[in-house]
Formats: C-alpha cells, structure tokens, sequence
C-alpha cells in the first residue's frame, strides 16, 4: 500500500462564525465503547480551547505503514476530519516508529501554529517534551493508542493496554488449563501499548501454572510473524496455546500450523477481517479482543470538542469485552480484503475503494 499523503485539506473553510454557550462533557460522543475514567479524573473546562471555525488541526501517528492496523488508523483519522466543515487543514505526520522524528514532527506542527494536535506515541516517553511545548504555548493535545509518562497532556483516550491482553489472557487460561505450556507473541518492543498489552497477560497467569516456552516480538506484522511462527514449530511444535498480541501475527502463526498439516492450538486474535475468516472456515479455539481503529476518528473528536468549547474529561476509557465466533461472523466481509480491521467508522464507498477485492 503506498504511503499516506501528509497533509490534506478537509471541508470548507468559515472565515467567521458565532460562538455559542460552552457544552459540558455529556454532549460528546468520543466513540462507541469509551467511557470517563471512574476515580480521580480533572476536568478540561468548557470554553478553554474555543476557536472560531477555520481550525488546523495535526496529528502525530508513530508510524502510518507500521501494519494494516496503523494504515486504516490513519484513514480513520482523514475521514473524521474530511467530515467536519469548521476544519480548515488536517496535517498528519508520520514517525515511522522514529523517536528523534517524532519530536521534530510536533514541533514542526507547533510552528504551523496549530489549533490543536493529536499525538500516538512512539514509546512512553518520546513525545513529552513536545507535548509540554505544545500545551505551553496554548495548544491543547489529545493523545491515543499509547500511555505517555508526562500528565501534561489535555485529553487521553487509551484502549486495549493492560484490559487487551488479560481479555486474551483470562480467555486462553480457560482454553488451556492451569497447566499449559504456551508461546507468547508480543508486538513492537518498547511500544508502550505492547508492554501494557504484555502486563495484562501477566495478570492473568497470575495463580496458574502456566509457563511460556517463548516470548518473541513479532512487530504486529504477518509477515515477521510467520517466519517466526516457522522456526519455533520447527524447534518444539508441542504448544498447548498461543498468545498473541495482534491478529496479523495471528493469522501468520495460523497459516504456519495449517502449512504442516497440524491442529491450531487456542490462539488469541482481534478484530480483523482477514483472520476472522481463518476463524470462521477453520473452527479453532480462539477469541477476538476489540481495539477498533476508529479511535484516529475519537482523537479528531476529541479535538474538535475542544475547539468547539466543549467539557470534557482529562481521562477517556476504551475497555469492551472480547468477542466471540457469533459476534465475529456478524462483522465479517468476504468481499473486503484481509487488511480491513473492526469495528470501523469509514463509510460503505469508502471500504470498497480501499479494501474491496473488485
């Protein structure tokens, strides 16, 4: 797939508009499934972000080609903006996983004298020193898909982590039993999402005796994965279950069993379109844990409620249940790609120009 462009222009621009009475944190939608952190959780007041319509608004993703997760996060992003008239210019840079480039990403948008900017993190700690920038100079910064360990941030949506990997874990020490010998496939070292992801885990084994023959990073990619996937079922194919902490590492170690001739031992998966259809035609033990790419639309949400002078909360959940073959057969679609992920916000014309098989 080729590179995003990085920057696209989204609506009309209003050269004036009338400002109306602040809205409070009720009257926003971030999106299906995200909810206010229970417990301490400061307040952004109404009013404090409003700007006439006109806005620019940028976005630093930690890596756009990443995988088909990061590429459809990134779509999503595009077509929430396209969507909203009072948006002037979108801009999207991308990281490429590079720390050094994501710092000078932000700062580049600070100097564009942005509106408001979205922030992914690379790790936990490569953007703070940005987003203090940003926030000081009268920016505010909403930040999704990665923990950071500076608080100066706005607003936060954060899904999955710790709640992602012990859906999948609690899930697979039921398939397996206190017992079990498993592989655990992890995403892109040092990535706060795939740490948190890895914790959950952790929490789940807790109590068992369980023991993972091997731990690996497979980059949330299917094709590092099954090269993977190849020399451990090569160096002990006796695996009575698999964690994995994305579905294109999934899919791959899928494929390698099914390419020996072997039983699928219990597998963990998400909500993508090419494995639901493994799980469908094969019938093996597995769950589906939700990490929907429409949160790059929430993050433009979220911007856009700032702007518009909305309340909300410095804190957003995005913690549902794992699905199930049922829920899964309901979203899949044989005549989108495997590269489609669920649920999604893009619009019918939309998934068939990207992803349709025709």
């Amino acid at each position: 797939m080729t590179k995003l462009a990085t920057a696209i222009t989204a609506g009309v621009l209003f050269a004036t508009t009338t400002l109306t009475f602040p809205a409070f944190a009720e009257d926003v939608k971030i999106m299906d499934g995200v909810t206010e952190r229970p417990g301490d959780n400061p307040v952004v007041p109404a009013g404090k972000f409003q700007k006439p319509c006109g806005w620019k608004i940028g976005m630093s993703h930690f890596g756009v080609n990443a995988n088909t997760w990061t590429v459809q996060v990134a779509h999503e992003s595009e077509g929430a903006a396209a969507a909203v008239d009072c948006i002037e210019k979108f801009v999207l840079l991308d990281a490429g996983f590079d720390q050094k480039k994501q710092v000078a990403d932000i700062e580049d948008l600070i100097a564009q004298g942005m509106d408001a900017i979205i922030v992914q993190p690379v790790t936990s700690t490569s953007a703070d020193a940005s987003i203090e920038k940003a926030v000081a100079a009268g920016i505010p910064v909403v930040l999704h898909t990665g923990r950071i360990e500076s608080n100066s941030f706005t607003t936060e949506i954060q899904g999955g982590a710790e709640h992602f990997g012990k859906v999948m874990g609690d899930w697979l020490v039921d398939a397996v039993g206190n017992d079990a010998k498993i592989w655990v496939l992890r995403g892109l070292a040092g990535h706060p999402e795939d740490t948190n992801r890895y914790n959950g885990l952790l929490q789940s084994l807790e109590g068992t005796n369980i023991e993972i023959l091997v731990e690996e990073h497979g980059d949330w990619q299917y094709d590092k994965t099954k090269k993977l996937c190849e020399t451990l079922y090569l160096n002990n194919p006796n695996v009575d279950g698999i964690w994995s902490s994305g579905a294109d590492m999934t899919r791959a170690c899928v494929d390698v069993f099914k390419q020996f001739g072997a039983d699928i031992p219990p597998i963990s998966g998400e909500g993508n379109n090419g494995f639901f259809g493994q799980w469908i035609k094969d019938g093996f033990q597995s769950i589906s844990a939700e990490y929907s790419p429409a949160q790059g639309a929430a993050g433009v949400r979220a911007a856009v409620a700032l702007l518009e002078g909305k309340e909300l909360k410095k804190h957003y959940d995005y913690n549902p249940e794992g699905w199930d073959l049922d829920k899964t057969r309901q979203y899949y679609r044989d005549d989108l790609s495997a590269n489609v992920w669920w649920p999604t916000e893009l619009p019918e014309e939309k998934l068939q120009e990207l992803y349709g098989r025709n």
